[in-house]
């Protein structure tokens, strides 16, 4: 059945989220420059971060399940809404006095146990909202909207401190979350929720999740790779804070994280107007070559310039990668269990940010106290490593004739069939 375009709704779905992400990035830049400020260490930064993360890489599976049987925008709405209490209540702490790093890894917790309701129902709802041909657009929109947190607000909120503090970045995120509930609210009204009718346990419908996985060989394979990709992404995204902190104060932090986020910023804009017509799978590897190696330069020099620059050409490949990940997996999944099969994609690519946030920390402090150059060498010394690591990786993916198939697949319009033609 040909889907019906419904653009504007994604449109205003998308500049929800842009939003959100704005004052979701607001809060990370301010809490990772306030721990590590007040602590010095890096591990602590990455606590911080693992702990942010965690509870939404924990419930992506079943949060997808419940993707596929509830009002998917509803349960954004719930998930966005409810996700301002982890904020509030660091918010409230730092009223009070200051909060502690405890205090804050539990509000950051909070947060992330709602917003795991978010990414499986807002992907879903993408694929909802948009006709095939459509996707590309759509996927360099969403990676744009995802990067604004990178790009926006590490400038704003490194301008805001120089004249405020911590507490005025927690207050504009906690009211960006109104906006995004209302936005999805919108979309929801005249859109027909798509419930699954199957009388199915828990546990069947995550097991049913990973059998539309296993239908596919080579969506396997690439989550796979994705998983050691985040785990090289994550020490990169974990290290940059402290790396630059080491020289240079948060508010050329905030601009020079700008300047490289820009990067995603131009691609995402390209993608968002031109779109990719084909060689996804070689586009893919190439993508993410050229982002190892240019977060392997990141590292190799302790001035902005050349730090800005490689930064900017690692954030502009990003996206190209992001745009054919996204496309092979959505028109190889039935639309039928768009939830419970990114619920489990992001579960299983994103173990590596566990890796990484848990290890990235406690190495860039050894190898800064063993060599002696200090923790911002030693972030140094961790990027340039994880970069060279991502590059070689990437280079496998290609060699894969599953992987290949997808995009045939994809090409030839076999991918979106049910489960009943997939034998699942």
């Amino acid at each position: 059945m040909e889907r019906k375009s419904n653009f504007k709704k994604f449109l205003l779905l998308w500049s929800g989220e842009l939003i959100s992400c704005i004052g979701g990035g607001l809060t990370s830049f301010g809490l990772g420059v306030y721990v590590f400020q007040q602590t010095g260490s890096a591990a602590s930064t990455a606590l911080v971060t693992l702990l942010g993360f965690l509870p939404t890489l924990l419930l992506s599976v079943p949060a997808g399940v419940l993707a596929d049987r509830f009002d998917r925008r509803l349960l954004m709405m719930i998930g966005d809404g409810c996700s301002a209490l982890g904020v509030l209540y660091i918010l409230l702490c730092m009223m009070n006095g200051g909060a502690s790093l405890t205090q804050i890894c539990i509000g950051v917790s909070v947060s992330a146990v709602f917003s795991a309701l978010l990414e499986p129902s807002y992907r879903a709802t993408v694929t909802d909202l948009l006709t095939k041909e459509e996707f590309s657009r759509a996927n360099g929109l969403v990676s744009m909207a995802g990067s604004s947190r990178y790009l926006f607000s590490p400038v704003i909120a490194g301008f805001l401190l120089s004249f405020s503090d911590i507490k005025l970045l927690l207050v504009i995120d906690v009211a960006t979350f109104a906006l995004t509930v209302i936005a999805a609210a919108v979309v929801r009204k005249g859109l027909v929720a798509k419930i699954s009718e199957k009388k199915e346990t828990f546990a069947q419908s995550i097991k049913g999740g990973w059998k539309v996985l296993c239908a596919k060989r080579g969506l396997l394979v690439m989550i796979a790779v994705s998983s050691a990709i985040t785990l090289f992404m994550g020490m990169f995204q974990i290290l940059v804070g402290p790396l630059i902190l080491s020289f240079a104060d948060e508010t050329t932090l905030g601009v020079a994280e700008t300047i490289c986020a820009s990067g995603m910023l131009v691609s995402g804009i390209l993608l968002g107007v031109k779109g990719l017509k084909g060689r996804y799978v070689r586009t893919l590897s190439m993508a993410l070559v050229l982002s190892g190696l240019f977060m392997a330069g990141f590292g190799l020099f302790e001035n902005l310039i050349p730090v800005c620059v490689f930064g900017f050409l690692f954030f502009a490949a990003l996206p190209f990668a992001n745009n054919c990940l996204d496309y092979l997996a959505r028109t190889n999944i039935p639309d039928d269990a768009q939830g419970r099969a990114w619920g489990m994609i992001g579960f299983l690519s994103q173990l590596g940010y566990v890796g990484a946030y848990a290890i990235s920390g406690a190495a860039a402090d050894l190898i800064g106290k063993q060599t002696g150059l200090g923790v911002g060498r030693g972030s140094a010394i961790v990027i340039i490593a994880a970069g060279l690591c991502m590059a070689i990786t990437a280079t496998m993916i290609g060699r894969f004739r599953s992987v290949r198939e997808l995009e045939n697949s994809a090409e030839s319009g076999n991918g979106m069939e049910s489960p009943a033609e997939s034998g699942i």
